[in-house]
């Protein structure tokens, strides 16, 4: 090789090695940024987690303690998700508000799907609390979370192993630090905001929504029904996993702790916090939707949700099967649930004021 060959070979040589030490430097920054931000996600999540935790507490304030410790990423279990009309603005507190979303998710990691059941906030139901039928909404402000547990799982016959407690301004801020959520808005509707003052201007079409309208569609009922209403509500729920789990998220995560804040209150401990993570390793699990059916009652004046006896026990069933409680459903019961899945698509009482035609 002929000297001016040489150094121009070696030259470009330099330059290749040069450009690989940059890759390899930008490499190793890009990985120790990831590997901070994620510790820092960790600890910032650990402390949100230990502001949430609030164990529910028997009459005497002692915590009750689980027979058998329940791991997430390996049993079957259930979730009471409860959404309070609350806020700051508001401020009524846990002890006043009432449920304005109640839904339960059943997780089979075995199978790897989750059943979603919204259940309609005026539905009549028993209230071991206060030994009476009354709308299920009214169980949080006659005996907070336990309470709301315990009247679900008289409903359902089924162990509810955790809760998780929100009130409007962890959905508003979740929402937004997600981004928004894009769902299909159904009618037209002008509906109250977050503090009862205000307004929230709905139009129709799929669009991304705010927290501020996010909620409000959440709500609104006047125009078809609670079941409807619960609908949407899963439909929100299914929306924000789809963003959650986009692959811009991640940068999102600290705004999304950031935004629960001591606006969330659960059982769950950070540790089963975590388990729930390793049940989602591979892929967001397939979620079935459930609704209750029933018919509207006006008889007594006050407007209550009846439900349809038969198809109650049905979902009991559907339910005690998913979560392994029973062998296997009865050949008279289809589980077809998945025909609402997003593919196709566990006392004398002063009752709590309440403007019957409010949300």
């Amino acid at each position: 090789m002929k000297r001016k060959e040489y150094k121009k070979a070696k030259r470009k040589s330099s330059k290749t090695r040069l450009v690989l030490k940059i890759g390899l430097v930008m490499t190793i920054a890009a990985f120790l940024t990831v590997a901070a931000y994620g510790v820092t996600l960790h600890k910032k999540a650990e402390l949100a987690a230990d502001r949430a935790y609030e164990p529910i507490q028997d009459r005497t304030g002692r915590t009750t303690v689980k027979d058998d410790k329940i791991k997430p990423a390996k049993d079957n279990v259930s979730v009471l998700l409860i959404g309070v009309d609350d806020s700051d603005d508001r401020q009524q507190g846990d002890s006043n508000s009432r449920a304005d979303a109640l839904l339960v998710a059943t997780l089979n990691p075995k199978q790897k799907t989750v059943k979603l059941l919204s259940i309609p906030r005026d539905s009549y139901v028993y209230i071991p609390e206060v030994d009476y039928k009354d709308k299920i909404t009214h169980a949080n402000a006659y005996g907070g979370t336990k309470a709301t547990i315990e009247t679900v799982e008289e409903m359902l016959d089924i162990p509810i192993d955790y809760y998780l407690k929100a009130n409007f301004n962890a959905f508003i801020d979740v929402v937004d630090a997600l981004g928004g959520v894009e769902v299909e808005v159904p009618y037209e509707r002008i509906e109250k905001d977050e503090t009862d003052a205000g307004t929230i201007h709905l139009m129709p079409g799929l669009q991304v929504l705010d927290g501020r309208h996010a909620l409000a569609l959440a709500r609104t009922r006047k125009l078809d029904s609670d079941i409807e209403r619960g609908k949407r509500q899963q439909m929100i729920i299914q929306a924000m996993m789809d963003q959650a789990k986009s692959p811009t998220a991640i940068t999102k995560f600290g705004d999304v702790i950031d935004a629960l804040g001591d606006n969330i209150k659960t059982d769950m401990q950070y540790k089963e916090m975590l388990s729930f993570l390793e049940y989602a390793k591979g892929g967001m699990p397939s979620v079935d939707t459930l609704s209750l059916e029933g018919d509207d009652d006006w008889t007594t004046g006050v407007y209550y949700w009846k439900l349809n006896d038969k198809d109650l026990q049905k979902t009991q069933l559907i339910l005690q099967s998913h979560l392994g409680l029973i062998s296997s459903l009865a050949p008279n019961v289809d589980d077809d649930s998945s025909t609402n899945s997003k593919e196709s698509t566990n006392r004398v009482v002063i009752s709590p004021s309440e403007d019957e035609n409010s949300n």
